[in-house]
């Protein structure tokens, strides 16, 4: 295309995550003119990531132009891409809430943002407004592609598509490439040497196939060494974090033949197999760590501080490439470059065992032509089957969000593997009630409200 993108990113305070993006995409040689609009309701934080993106700017020597909004609609007019990185009710007081509430039940997380009750109650918070932006673009924007970056991801992207199907998007992890890249470190291959391929649904996608290109140009299949090294304890590797390991995976390798994409944090609570109230030796073997979204946000907050005033002191600020897939996507539909990510979209019988209407994390071309999902079929039977319980719970939140029918809340927390392992219905049911009491106002309207739904 002729011209300059505009690129508005929507949460633009969320400064990291803003500089990283707008940082790989200044570095693509036809996108270092771009109009960048950063949006976000926080003034303090909106003008720090204004800061940091002119600096950006200057220190790779791009002729990008930034500007600062506080109104959504006028941040989104004329965009071509919309870069969406929030997140409704914060730390405080929405995840303590979605921490502390189920503790009183006797059901611990260790993450808490895309699936059981706190992957629910985020999806209530966080749909609603990702529709306000889909009805702001078709207003100012309805040719714009969505990048967009929100927890939870699958219920995010299945909602926007059910309900605004004309909206371009794409729903963007760094799963896939960061786990190969943690797996090749574990094997000592160079990354540039693996092959793979992944499908299934965002945080629950398998490596169906990770390989290793031979001096002959052939593959060899590197499963075998993955679960070799981990009987032997050479991997995951000595000196792993207990506090972010990777043993859940492993232990998962050797009971389903296949590597999930997302972390043994994240897998552990996916499940219900690791954490049960009374096996404390599970939560120790296999390094569980509990509580630890929120031990990272406090951590983060508290580096922010520091952060923030190096950002405003610093003459220029060091650039690097992240793993995002973000300005690959701007780049090849901007420029006809073609690019391959894994993006979540809709399913529409890419994944042929799983069902057609949901969101599906698969490898997609993009060029001109925009985002386009490849076919993938059948995936193993036992893949389809543990990604199913997923997407039980994803489809009834999506469903309480279409009809603004509260009892499919109760149904999605009834549905949800960890949770259900846990607890009784009387319980599921005293937890939603409590949960949906305690967010209040962060919630929609119709889930807020004071009618308690008895069961049948």
């Amino acid at each position: 295309m002729a011209g300059n993108p505009k690129i508005t990113f929507v949460g633009a305070g969320s400064t990291v995550f803003m500089k990283n993006i707008i940082g790989d995409v200044l570095q693509r040689p036809a996108l270092t003119g771009a109009k960048i609009a950063l949006m976000d309701l926080n003034p303090q934080r909106l003008e720090e990531s204004a800061v940091v993106a002119r600096k950006l700017a200057s220190t790779i020597g791009a002729s990008a132009v930034v500007e600062t909004f506080t109104d959504q609609r006028q941040a989104l007019d004329g965009a071509d891409f919309v870069v969406v990185a929030f997140q409704i009710g914060g730390y405080e007081p929405c995840t303590v809430t979605d921490f502390e509430v189920p503790k009183k039940y006797g059901l611990r997380q260790t993450i808490a943002d895309t699936l059981g009750v706190g992957g629910i109650m985020r999806g209530l918070r966080t749909v609603p407004h990702l529709w306000k932006i889909c009805e702001d673009m078709l207003a100012v924007c309805p040719e714009a592609v969505m990048l967009q970056y929100v927890n939870p991801m699958a219920i995010n992207t299945w909602a926007i598509a059910e309900k605004y199907p004309t909206i371009k998007q794409v729903g963007l992890c760094h799963s896939v490439q960061g786990t190969a890249m943690e797996l090749a470190k574990d094997l000592d291959i160079p990354y540039n040497e693996i092959r793979y391929r992944s499908a299934g649904i965002n945080h629950m996608a398998f490596y169906l196939k990770f390989e290793h290109r031979q001096a002959d140009g052939s593959y060899r299949d590197l499963y075998p060494d993955l679960v070799r090294a981990y009987r032997e304890g050479r991997a995951p590797k000595p000196g792993w974090n207990p506090r972010c390991p990777n043993k859940v995976r492993y232990e998962m390798l050797t009971r389903l033949g296949y590597f999930v994409t997302e972390s043994s944090e994240h897998f552990a609570e996916y499940t219900p197999y690791f954490i049960k109230e009374g096996r404390e030796d599970l939560i120790e073997n296999f390094g569980i760590p509990l509580d630890e979204y929120p031990k990272r946000c406090i951590e983060q907050i508290a580096r922010w501080k520091n952060q923030a005033d190096e950002y405003r002191s610093a003459d220029k600020i060091e650039v690097v490439q992240s793993k995002e897939y973000a300005s690959s996507i701007i780049n090849s539909i901007w420029t006809g470059e073609p690019s391959v990510i894994y993006g979540n979209v809709r399913n529409n019988g890419c994944i042929t065992s799983l069902p057609y209407n949901c969101a599906a994390e698969v490898p997609c071309l993009v060029d001109a032509s925009g985002i386009q999902p490849t076919f993938v079929g059948d995936l193993p039977p036992q893949l389809t089957a543990l990604i199913r319980t997923n997407i039980n719970v994803q489809e009834l939140t999506v469903q309480a969000l279409m009809t603004e029918n509260r009892e499919h809340i109760y149904h999605a927390a009834m549905m949800d593997p960890h949770t259900a392992a846990e607890l009784d219905l009387d319980q599921i049911w005293s937890l939603v009630d409590e949960l949906l009491a305690t967010h209040g106002t962060w919630l929609p309207e119709w889930a807020r409200s004071d009618r308690k739904v008895q069961a049948a």
